[in-house]
Parts: structure tokens; C-alpha cells; sequence
């Protein structure tokens, strides 16, 4: 009988040990400093697939030269593939907002997706910054007082290579247009360029997103006689209807392309040959500077290839609302948007960019052109710097946006 009482005893004693034990650790985790989360959404699959490759890599890097941390908590980065699906994109933004507790998304390329996560974003007075999408309409009637757009957009792209080829004496147009939102605005603000210089546009036509086959495209395009034909898509369409143009002869017939966005990665893809004399808008090149160099050769040594404006707009995007988290105290939406107003943005790509209330990063635009390939070095160079075009130049005023929050 005593035997089984010291049993009892003994078993009561470890439980309570036990008990002790869970309890301080639960209480050590309730102690222990939270982590920041941000995400990265991106179509890493399917026709822009190529262009997003790296960007987890550029964030992480971001991440390791602001320190790790920031208010001391770690932080942590979450990634999806919204597959250019809206709806799926919407889905992710929701469940990273409301159930992983997700502070700000960056990336979000295609304006479509783009343009869904935005409301959800605005719903809930959360951060997005995109970096990825082109849509104006992102700083424009889309605008939010929580939402950044970071790299380029539509009209950027329409002033500075739509107003350089008019220029030139290209001066009718003829647009081959993706079917979306993205194609939709980018021929608007074009057109609208083109317009403005005494120029005209002879007609253009739709195509579906990830088309294999522009043949049909490309002989309307020839048919009309327009001295330009303005590609109005991205990624690998993009690639396609520059390779199938060629196969047609149609710029050994006189006729242009202009390319109204395209990345390093479609020239590498395209190579010398096939892309030579094309004229084109980026916010960045690896081979630009001394400091542009050294960071390429960083990333590089995570990730093999030339990094893209893509690439390197999620690393300066993080490393600004990082800078402004630290300087504002606190991850709350508002007071972080409110610092990273305040805060001029410096980084590789950025030099005094400064983040406007609609949302737009007013930052350097450059126009370059490819090389031929007996002017090329090596592999990786390929493009020549016609002009460096100042952001208040390149983007859109802010009282021509019809942004609703923005005072006129």
C-alpha cells in the first residue's frame, strides 16, 4: 500500500514536472520575437516563366545586406505561383493577408493578376508592391493608399520607346496586342504617344496570351504598309514574334519592330542575330556601372544568369519597406507606406527615387539598343545606352493618373 502511494506520488511529481516544462516553453515561444513575413507572388510557370527566375534569390539577398532582421524579428519569405490566373492570385493574397499573417507581396507580374490582388490588398489595408505587372492603371484608378508600383508601367514604356522610334521617323503603327489588360493599356498609352508626335496607327489586332503561332498576325501586320509594327506583349510571346517576323523577312522588307517591353532574359533567349538594332526601355542593365557589375556577380553566384529588371525590382522593393519597417517602428500598413514616402530610394537599380502618394517610384528610365553582334564582347553584353530619361520625364504626372485619393 505504501508502495503504490510513493507511485502515485512520484507519477504526480513528473506530471507537474511536465507541466512545467510545456508551460515555460510555451511561454518562451510567446516570448520569442515574431517573424516579419513577405511575400513573393510571380507566374514562375508558363509564358513569363523565364523572367521571373532569381526573384527569391534577389529578396533573400536583400534580406541578408539589410542585416536578417529588422525590430529584431527574423524574417521570413513565402512564394507562389499564381500561374497568370487572377483568380488564383487573388486566393493567395487573401489566405497570405488574412490567415499567414503576410505584411507585404511583391513581384505580381501580369496586370490582370495584378490588378486582383490589388483589391484584396486595399480590402485589407495591406501592402503590395508591384514590380512586375505593367498596367498604369495600378497608380491610376487602381491606385491605393497602401500599394506601390515599383519598376516601370505602361505609359513609361509608350514615352520613352514609343516617343524615341516616332521620333526616328517611325511615325505609323500597327499593334500585335496580348489579349489582356496588360496589352490593353500598353497599346493605349502608345497610341496615345505616337498620336501626340503627329504620328498615326494604321489598325492593330489581338492575340491570345502564350500564343505559339503569330503567322496569321504577322501577315496583317505586313499588310497594312505601318512603318512600325509595336509588340504590345512580354515574355515568350514576345520571343515568338520577333523569331516568326524574322522568318517572314518582314524587317528585311522595311518594316520595324518595336518591342514596347522587353527584358535582358528575351534578348539572351533571342541572341544577337536575331534581336540586333532593336530599340527598347529598361530600369536597369548588369553591365550599366561599377556597382551594377558587382551586384550581378553576386546574384549570380545564387542564380546563373543575367538578372532582369524583374529581379532586380523585388530586391529593391524589400530593401525599402525594410528600411522603412525599421524607420517606422512598426509593420502597420500605413505608417510603413508613410516612411517609405519620406525615404528616398537608394539601391542599385534606384539612385534618389522618390515614392510618390499614387503609388508610382519616380526613378531613371534607360533606352537602349541591342548590339549587333560584331560590336558584342561577350555573350552578356548586349545592349548600348542611347539615353538616360529622368522619372519625372518618363512616368506619368500624378494629377493626369485620375488616382481617386490624389488631390488635383
Amino acid at each position: 500500500m505504501k508502495f503504490n502511494t510513493s507511485i502515485r506520488r512520484a507519477g504526480a511529481a513528473a506530471a507537474v514536472a511536465g507541466l512545467v516544462v510545456v508551460g515555460l516553453a510555451a511561454y518562451a515561444q510567446a516570448q520569442a520575437p515574431q517573424p516579419l513575413k513577405i511575400g513573393v507572388m510571380e507566374g514562375f510557370s508558363g509564358v513569363y516563366g523565364d523572367l521571373t527566375q532569381g526573384e527569391v534569390e534577389a529578396i533573400q539577398m536583400a534580406i541578408d545586406d539589410f542585416g536578417g532582421k529588422v525590430l529584431g524579428r527574423p524574417i521570413e519569405v513565402l512564394q507562389a505561383d499564381h500561374q497568370t490566373k487572377p483568380d488564383v492570385g487573388a486566393a493567395i493574397a487573401r489566405k497570405w493577408y488574412d490567415v499567414d499573417g503576410v505584411k507585404m507581396i511583391t513581384g505580381i507580374g501580369t496586370s490582370s493578376v495584378a490588378l486582383a490582388v490589388r483589391k484584396i490588398a486595399q480590402e485589407k489595408g495591406m501592402i503590395d508592391i508591384n514590380t512586375g505587372a505593367a498596367s498604369a492603371d495600378l497608380t491610376g484608378p487602381a491606385c491605393s493608399p497602401t500599394g506601390a508600383h515599383w519598376v516601370y508601367d505602361t505609359y513609361s514604356l509608350a514615352k520613352v520607346t514609343g516617343g524615341a522610334v516616332v521620333k526616328d521617323g517611325g511615325d505609323s503603327w500597327y499593334f500585335l496586342t496580348a489579349d489582356y489588360a496588360f496589352g490593353h493599356a500598353l497599346e493605349r498609352d502608345v497610341t496615345a504617344v505616337v498620336k501626340a508626335a503627329g504620328g498615326k496607327v494604321l489598325g492593330g489586332v489581338k492575340h491570345p496570351l502564350s500564343t505559339q503561332d503569330f503567322s496569321s498576325f504577322l501577315l496583317q501586320a505586313q499588310a497594312s504598309k505601318a512603318k512600325v509594327i509595336g509588340l504590345a506583349n512580354a515574355g515568350q510571346d514576345t520571343i515568338n514574334s520577333i523569331k516568326q517576323a524574322g522568318e517572314f523577312g518582314i524587317t528585311k522588307g522595311g518594316q520595324r519592330l518595336a518591342g514596347l517591353l522587353v527584358f535582358s532574359t528575351d534578348v539572351a533567349a533571342l541572341t544577337l542575330p536575331v534581336a540586333q538594332g532593336l530599340v527598347l526601355t529598361e530600369a536597369f542593365y548588369w553591365d550599366l556601372n561599377d556597382e551594377t557589375r558587382a551586384w550581378t556577380k553576386r546574384f549570380r553566384a545564387k542564380k546563373d544568369k543575367i538578372p532582369s529588371m524583374l529581379t532586380v525590382g523585388v530586391y529593391s522593393s524589400t530593401l525599402h519597406y525594410l528600411k522603412a519597417v525599421q524607420a517606422a517602428g512598426t509593420d502597420e500598413p500605413k505608417a510603413v507606406m508613410a516612411k517609405m514616402r519620406e525615404i528616398p530610394v537608394n539601391d542599385v537599380m534606384t539612385k534618389n527615387g522618390k515614392l510618390r502618394e499614387d503609388g508610382r517610384l519616380e526613378r531613371d528610365m534607360y533606352l537602349f539598343q541591342v548590339k549587333t553582334p560584331a560590336e558584342s564582347k561577350n555573350k552578356d553584353d548586349i545592349y548600348k545606352l542611347i539615353a538616360t530619361v529622368p522619372g519625372n520625364e518618363a512616368f506619368r504626372p500624378m494629377s493626369e493618373g485620375n488616382c481617386p485619393f490624389v488631390k488635383k
